[in-house]
């Protein structure tokens, strides 16, 4: 589906809605057509005959989805998940290809979300902070990437009511305290370990184990073990409901040799070319091995592509031999390799948002391996 399915996305639904305005129209209206005839759908579809929307006007589900969803799940879920701080969707992918339903989607960058629609057909709900739990339909697991924030000292004896109080973890501890799911995947930098001396990650262990009653089980992965051409470290935190029973959870096992970029690399690509000048005065100025250049005969993964890249950094940077100067940055196809999202997965938006939002996303392969061991586990 090219970008301008997108907009006949966005189009469709405004149409269908007409006058209607209400708190985050658009993506009610969205959710409940992608979720037809299962019982979360009776959570969007209340608030939209409240507001005057006529269902039995609507578009069937498969109608739906066949028209505007690139990426649906599959015929026969197993499972139901929402995905929080969706980014453009990699924790989806993962989840529905082990049969998953997503039911509720929150992003609050209008650009990831433009990203997000055009491959799944759902327009996410915004900022997380003012959604009620009560809100999102029940579901048996929980994904998200959170941001990394500041916690308040460690000691004290409020809960997590007091602990984690203006930061973006306390939303999901609010969501896993009301909704009690089965088990959830959260995923973040490995720093986060020893932020704060160690005090922020102490603190979400303890409330996720000791006060929302969970088996909570971390590790560190690199990417570059799971077949992704990139070396990206993050920290998995995987959690089951203490009632289930799940003590003994193992993270994926490495899948062997790493995997070069170099068969990725797009060998008649012309650009996004870098300046002579530019290389002249700021990427060759030192002969200190940055950045890392890579052409089609690189046998090793690329280092982590950050959010950043399109600032073109020369320390953090991977850059590629070729293009109308001699160098230039990666292109889409070559970040969709690095990240491990299928090639036609739709880039509806510009080449910075593009990079940023790869540069956001997870590693989908690994998410896959680890969502495949936490379905395992449940026995779903």
């Amino acid at each position: 589906m090219a970008a301008e399915g997108k907009v006949n996305l966005e189009k469709q639904l405004r149409k269908i809605l007409g006058d209607i305005r209400f708190d985050e129209d658009l993506a009610t209206l969205s959710h409940y057509l992608s979720l037809q005839d299962t019982p979360q759908s009776s959570c969007y579809s209340t608030i939209l005959e409240n507001n005057g929307v006529d269902l039995n006007s609507l578009p069937s589900k498969v109608e739906y989805l066949k028209k505007y969803a690139k990426y649906p799940p599959k015929k026969k879920t197993k499972f139901s998940f929402i995905d929080l701080f969706a980014g453009i969707g990699g924790f989806r992918l993962a989840m529905q290809e082990h049969g998953g339903e997503c039911v509720f989607t929150s992003e609050w960058d209008a650009a990831a979300k433009q990203t997000y629609s055009a491959n799944y057909a759902d327009i996410p709900f915004g900022d997380i902070t003012k959604i009620e739990p009560k809100f999102i339909p029940d579901f048996d697991i929980l994904t998200g990437g959170f941001p990394c924030q500041p916690f308040s000292s460690i000691g004290k004896r409020e809960g997590f009511e007091h602990k984690t109080q203006g930061t973006l973890f306390f939303y999901i501890a609010k969501i896993i305290k009301d909704k009690q799911p089965k088990a959830f995947l959260l995923e973040n930098v490995p720093g986060l370990v020893t932020h704060n001396d160690g005090k922020t990650f102490e603190i979400i262990q303890d409330t996720l184990k000791n006060e929302l009653n969970y088996d909570v089980f971390t590790k560190v992965l690199n990417s570059a073990d799971y077949k992704v051409p990139q070396e990206r470290k993050r920290l998995y935190i995987v959690g089951f409901r203490k009632d289930l029973e799940i003590d003994d959870f193992h993270f994926p096992k490495p899948n062997g040799e790493k995997i070069g970029i170099g068969q990725f690399v797009e060998v008649d690509a012309e650009g996004p070319s870098i300046s002579k000048h530019l290389q002249q005065t700021y990427i060759f100025k030192k002969d200190d091995g940055h950045p890392e250049i890579i052409d089609s005969t690189s046998d090793f993964p690329v280092k982590t592509l950050c959010a950043s890249y399109h600032k073109i950094q020369r320390i953090t940077g991977t850059f590629v031999k070729g293009g109308k100067t001699g160098l230039r940055l990666l292109t889409e196809r070559e970040c969709k390799a690095i990240m491990g999202y299928p090639m036609d997965f739709e880039i509806p938006v510009s080449r910075t948002q593009m990079y940023h939002q790869f540069g956001n996303s997870v590693a989908v392969p690994v998410v896959t391996a680890i969502s495949k061991k936490i379905i395992e586990a449940l026995g779903v």
